[in-house]
């Protein structure tokens, strides 16, 4: 696989109300045209690119600086999931979220232990992949149903006493996280603006000592913060 830029530009933040610009990896031309449809028909989604390979989804990605990559699991010249680390080089704050024919608990582990924002299934709906795409632009997580928690169980934990520095909201906080929610549901959940929900997942995250909300989940899982 082709080493990724060092150097690249760290990426600009998204500004309210900007549309989600995408880089699309998929080497079959029917699947990519309807995913391409499926997206470019919202008013907030704009695919601004796609590539037929590995290679291409390195250059594509530090030429286009996406907010997204919708990257299919199988390409000619490699896995995708392997590529998830280098196209992160490549476009520093872009998110990844994996395609796939099919999937289990174990490829989802190793989505998550890449770097990878999400994985979805291709027999999915169009608007799960939509959904999707929004949650992982927000800096959430989207995994198809029944892979999300199992994946978790089998990524590596930590052991230190990490329970009694959460507050009573952060803990639910911490659990909704578990449920697999994302911000705006944990937002609607606790009643809260969506700018304190976010304020409350950023602290369990920093007192997790997780870089993601996936790790989080994986770290209170282990830790039995979570059942």
């Amino acid at each position: 696989m082709p080493s990724a830029p060092r150097h690249a530009p760290a990426a600009a933040p998204r500004r309210a109300n900007e549309r989600i610009t995408i880089l699309l990896v998929e080497d079959h031309d029917m699947v990519a045209e309807a995913i391409r449809l499926a997206l470019d028909r919202t008013d907030d989604l704009d695919v601004v690119g796609r590539s037929l390979s590995v290679k291409d989804a390195l250059a594509d990605a530090a030429r286009l600086r996406p907010a997204v990559v919708v990257l299919d699991r199988r390409l000619p010249d490699g896995d995708g999931i392997a590529a998830i680390g280098p196209i992160k080089a490549a476009a520093p704050g872009t998110r990844v979220l994996v395609l796939t024919g099919e999937a289990t608990p174990a490829v989802a582990a190793r989505v998550a232990a890449a770097g990878g924002s999400g994985l979805l299934l291709k027999i999915g709906s169009l608007d799960e992949l939509q959904d999707g795409v929004r949650l992982v632009a927000a800096g959430d997580v989207a995994f198809s149903k029944g892979l999300l928690g199992e994946a978790l169980d089998r990524l590596t934990g930590r052991s230190s006493d990490l329970g009694g520095t959460l507050t009573p909201r952060e803990r639910e906080t911490l659990g909704l996280l578990g449920e697999g929610l994302g911000t705006p549901e944990i937002s609607r959940r606790l009643g809260v603006a969506l700018n304190t929900a976010r304020n409350h997942v950023q602290r369990v995250l920093e007192k997790l000592g997780a870089r993601s909300q996936l790790e989080a989940v994986a770290v209170a899982r282990r830790e039995g913060l979570l059942q």
